[in-house]
């Protein structure tokens, strides 16, 4: 069948290292390249990339990312991608780089996705790009006189913040005028606003060109079903398209290279900022050419020996020595020349200079003095390790790699081959003398020219740029007068009239929903030992394993068995026994966890060399709260190793807990870099939403709750205190914290391996347990709905507003009851109306999000904590957004508004690819076996008894669930309502709630923050009220969540 057809295999190999097989093909009818990786898993992803280059700030790159999606030649309507992806268990989304923009599709099983593919590629190629369409998503002045669109919110939201004007400044200081990497690609504000139609067309028909296109699909593939797609996807294009043969110049690799650096620069760059305590510092070189792979790995390798962690020079010596920065960050920007940058946060505003001045005199040192090269020889060793878990462990393998090897090197995929197919450069570099390395030190870093850009806060540019914003959007109102903004007015409802067409019913029934006979879930094999068989007797070859190794020790421990090369060892742990008025110096305890000092037979070992020790051991080692398990009030340890060194793994978990010592100089300088984080924590409105949720709704006995930044803001200051009044007395309380921690009755133990090649999966144990009381029972695990408050047990009395200076959006959360256990009759129903609501293009999106009225809402069930919650985010009014919400789900609970079929079909697909999201790999296999058996209790079939029940919900439950549990949710009296804000917002948004029912209280942060019963000195109080709502930057791309948490195997 390939000979008769267009593409061609230009590469073909299987990575010695890795489970799957890489394919290039190329068109040598329109030059499309397409790279397929094949591996075996549920999910087939695909990223489709263009490279696209501009050589100005009007923001058409990002245009197109949005406008693509607006509808296309043969599907001239704006959401009728996103419908039909969802009804074929697919998602849609896409970025722009500076160097590329990449559109996605995320779905469950190969048929789904062959489906929309050819859809997908049309609206890439053959977009519609409609004034009207531009007019809505790109900029427009509505009838207020205030300046909106999608994409100028988004760059409006981002333009002013702290990283994006250091970041810009750095950019112009590195690239002259003719460079493209110069330029902000996702426009700049004012460029926005004079970007026209035509420039962006223009801009698509000269850079969306088949030639100019990768498609990289990562998955179960069929190759084929997929090369005839493609071939007739490329004849429907033929008359659109420059044609193949006309001249063409290559993004990047045709364009005029970087120059070198001539001298260094060092600039300080102001940013909005009302605590003006802590600034920023970032550093760039230039590095070498991103297809020198030896170069280019060797200075990753190098990068890590600098950087990598607490054991590292840079950040070993700046941050947990002389504590002058609180995180001493690096990167590389793949590009023709690599952009390398260093970022030094939280340093004292008066030492910005200083602090640079030191950084370089580190690596001056660093470069004329012995390097550690057992150290760095271990460097290379983990990276090669990490390389190889990666390739297990993501669901999206080798995607980065490819896309830039399709952005800058030879077409043929020759590089790629020889990037891919082995790690045999690592070999080469373990050859390496100590003087190449320090070589590359010097050429690349410590003696090469620079830009450094210091960035200092202040206070005065965040007033004046409200004030010059307000002050031209006044002027704008005055120029354009009654008339013209009723005019502006009409043209936005009849631009909107055009975009928002009705889609043909009979358009989306020709695409009927695809089989999931193509999606392919991962097994595991579950096995148990010691108490874990409590939960009952399993028959499979796995368990006769652990059976045959069994020492009837009565640890519990759950084995996952699946086909890996490494083992990831996990310890699940109660907090229960942790004093309450102790539990928010776990904070500290759990960052110093892996990085203090430990005994060792009789000597201390010193922290730096702990970590070297386990980067030699592990490809990696966490702790954190158990969110990803469903319960965030317990703890999960992690440490993943080669499935040989499985003892070894176990023998550091004891180690750790064990033999660590508590020092504290590594205390008082874990301590100080928490505090100094905490700033930059507070000035997003999204987490600070999530932080006051956390307080009203958890008791103080949750382990949530005394993590929360507006506990630590307060009672870390105390612990600050307390270490230079009593050290002993902090040492006391970790300790006490450690004892009530690691009792064997408080401790599970999950293995995620292929225990196949386990020599002793139980008995390599016996150590950890040796010299604990074995007696006693399991206890059971602490549920999140026992640590809730009377409010959060019973929400409906309470609600906030809270200004917050200096964003300049608004956000709102809303929590009521909802289902308390998955066997819920009731949850079936809900899953699928939440999914309908939400569905992209679908009722919320099109009436809030569709509307301007917010960047995106969302429903969410808590089942552990009983609760069901609302979120707006990043909202010109939340009241507005809220309001609206509440009246599309009033419509279908009145019956006003119909449930539609087809759009019901596409939320049941939805829920399908959510089951498929949490198995795509191994080890999230593995992690939601356990959860389902072990911390949900749910029986092994209940993934299928679900989604057969899901299939067979009725219109008349949906409608029953919205009425019973989703429209509480949206209602004073059974909802507990947060809203952040800009203060300018304050009144307006407390009146529309007030109108809804609500009694908003105006509080400020400091009203929510809990000391936790700890002295804090007065003056530190007084800090407190001083910069209480006034530390935001607007800089609102979290998810919102301030809660770690650590997962089994990524």
């Amino acid at each position: 069948m390939e000979s008769k057809l267009s593409f061609k295999i230009l590469q073909k190999f299987t990575p010695d290292y890795a489970p799957c097989t890489i394919t290039k093909y190329e068109s040598e009818r329109t030059g499309m390249s397409v790279v397929v990786v094949d591996r075996e898993g549920p999910k087939v992803n695909g990223f489709f990339t263009l490279a696209t280059e501009i050589h100005d700030d009007s923001g058409a790159p990002h245009t197109l990312e949005h406008l693509c999606f607006m509808g296309s030649k043969s599907y001239r309507y704006k959401g009728v991608l996103d419908k039909l992806a969802t009804r074929a268990y697919s998602n849609t989304n896409a970025w722009t780089a500076t160097d590329h923009t990449a559109y996605t599709l995320d779905t469950a099983g190969w048929d789904g996705f062959a489906q929309i593919l050819p859809i997908y590629l049309e609206h890439v190629i053959v977009p519609t790009l409609t004034d009207a369409g531009c007019y809505t998503e790109v900029h427009h002045v509505d009838g207020s006189g205030h300046d909106a669109g999608v994409v100028y919110s988004e760059m409006q939201g981002v333009q002013n913040t702290q990283g994006e004007l250091m970041d810009l400044r750095s950019k112009r200081l590195m690239y002259p005028e003719s460079v493209g990497f110069r330029y902000e690609t996702g426009g700049m504000m004012e460029q926005l606003r004079v970007l026209t139609a035509d420039r962006i067309r223009k801009f698509h028909r000269d850079m969306y060109q088949p030639k100019n296109l990768c498609l990289v699909i990562i998955g179960d593939v069929d190759h084929t079903d997929l090369l005839p797609i493609l071939e007739k996807f490329e004849t429907t294009i033929l008359d659109d398209i420059p044609r193949p043969d006309a001249p063409y110049k290559r993004p990047w690799v045709e364009s005029d290279p970087a120059p070198p650096l001539l001298k260094s620069t060092l600039e300080f760059v102001e940013f909005p900022e009302e605590d003006e305590s802590f600034g920023e510092i970032t550093i760039s070189f230039f590095g070498p050419s991103c297809n020198d792979l030896t170069q280019a790995t060797a200075l990753n390798i190098l990068l890590v020996y600098l950087a990598g962690s607490s054991a590292s020079v840079l950040e070993n010596t700046l941050v947990e020595k002389e504590q002058v920065a609180s995180a001493v960050y690096y990167s590389v920007e793949i590009r023709p020349t690599i952009l390398i940058q260093f970022a030094l946060s939280s340093v004292a505003t008066e030492k910005l200079q200083e602090v640079e001045g030191r950084f370089f005199e580190i690596l001056k040192k660093t470069a004329a003095n012995d390097l550690d090269m057992t150290y760095l020889r271990d460097c290379i060793a983990r990276e090669r390790r990490l390389i190889k878990d990666s390739a297990e462990s993501s669901s999206t393998p080798f995607s980065e790699p490819i896309i830039y090897d399709f952005l800058f090197a030879k077409r043929d995929g020759s590089l790629l081959r020889e990037d891919l197919a082995n790690l045999n450069e690592f070999d080469e570099l373990l050859a390496w003398p100590e003087d190449e390395w320090r070589r590359l030190i010097k050429t690349w870093i410590s003696d090469a020219h620079h830009v450094t850009i210091l960035g200092k806060p202040s206070a005065t540019l965040s007033r004046n740029l409200k004030s010059e914003e307000k002050a031209r959007i006044e002027a704008q109102k005055r120029k354009l007068g009654p008339k013209g903004l009723e005019a502006l007015e009409r043209k936005l409802g009849m631009a909107k009239a055009e975009n928002d067409k009705d889609i043909p019913k009979e358009l989306l029934e020709r695409f009927p929903v695809p089989s999931t006979k193509s999606i392919r879930f991962i097994g595991t094999t579950t096995a148990r030992s010691g108490a874990a068989k409590e939960l009952g007797h399993l028959e499979n070859k796995v368990q006769k394993l652990v059976d045959y190794d069994d020492t009837m020790s009565p640890l519990f421990i759950h084995f996952e068995h699946v086909q890996s090369n490494f083992a990831h060892v996990n310890l699940v742990i109660s907090t229960e026994a942790v004093p309450v008025e102790l539990r928010p110096l776990l904070s500290v305890y759990l960052e110093n966890m892996f990085t203090s000092p430990i005994e060792r037979n009789g000597q201390r070992i010193e922290f730096e060399q702990v970590i070297m020790e386990l980067e030699k051991d592990t490809v990696g080692y966490a702790i954190g709260l158990g969110s990803a398990l469903g319960n965030p009030e317990v703890l999960n340890m992690r440490i993943s190793v080669e499935v040989e060194k499985y003892a070894s793994a176990i023998q550091w978990l004891k180690e750790i807990i064990w033999s660590g010592i508590f020092d504290v100089q590594r205390i008082a300088s874990t301590t100080v870099r928490l505090l100094a984080d905490i700033p930059e924590a507070k000035r997003s409105g999204s987490n600070m939403l999530s932080a006051v949720e956390e307080m009203i709704h958890s008791s103080p006995a949750s382990v949530v709750r005394a993590r929360s930044t507006l506990v630590s803001a307060l009672y870390l200051k105390g612990v600050r205190h307390l270490l230079k009044e009593n050290p002993n007395a902090v040492i006391e309380q970790l300790k006490q914290i450690r004892d009530a921690l690691f009792e064997f009755q408080r401790i599970r133990a999950v293995v995620v391996a292929n225990v196949e090649k386990l020599s002793e999966p139980v008995s390599s144990w016996s150590a950890f347990t040796a010299g604990l009381d074995t007696s006693k029972s399991l206890d059971p695990m602490e549920k999140r709905s026992s640590r809730l408050s009377e409010a959060g047990r019973n929400p409906g009395q309470l609600s906030y507003v809270i200004p917050m200076p200096t964003i300049d959006s608004s956000y709102a959360l809303s929590v009521a009851k909802g289902p308390s256990s998955l066997q819920d009759r009731r949850v079936p129903a809900l899953m699928v109306a939440l999914s309908y609501l939400d569905a992209v293009e679908g009722p919320m999106w099109v009436a809030v999000r569709g509307t301007g009225l917010a960047y995106g809402t969302s429903f969410s069930r808590h089942t552990e904590s009983g609760q069901i919650s609302y979120s707006v985010y990043r909202s010109p009014n939340a009241f507005k957004a809220f309001q609206t919400g509440r009246t599309v789900v009033e419509a279908f609970v009145s019956g006003k508004t119909q449930f539609d079929s087809l759009a019901l079909e596409g939320a049941i697909s939805s829920i399908v690819l959510g089951f498929a999201n949490g198995q795509a790999t191994m080890a999230a296999a593995a992690q939601m076996s356990f959860v389902r058996q072990v911390m949900r209790e749910l029986p092994d079939d209940w993934n299928e008894r679900i989604l057969e029940k899901v299939r067979g919900v009725k219109v008349e439950e949906m409608r029953a669930v919205m009425k019973d549990i989703v429209l509480p949710v949206l209602t004073a009296g059974t909802a507990n309502l947060i809203v952040t804000c800009a203060p300018v917002m304050e009144r307006e948004v407390v009146k529309g709630f007030q109108d809804l029912g609500f009694r908003p209280e105006v509080r400020p942060l400091a009203y929510f923050q809990d000391d936790y019963g700890i002295k804090v000195p007065a003056e530190d109080e007084k800090d407190e009220d001083m910069l209480d709502g006034e530390d935001g930057t607007g800089d609102e791309d979290e998810d919102g969540s301030s809660d770690e948490s650590t997962t089994f195997g990524m």
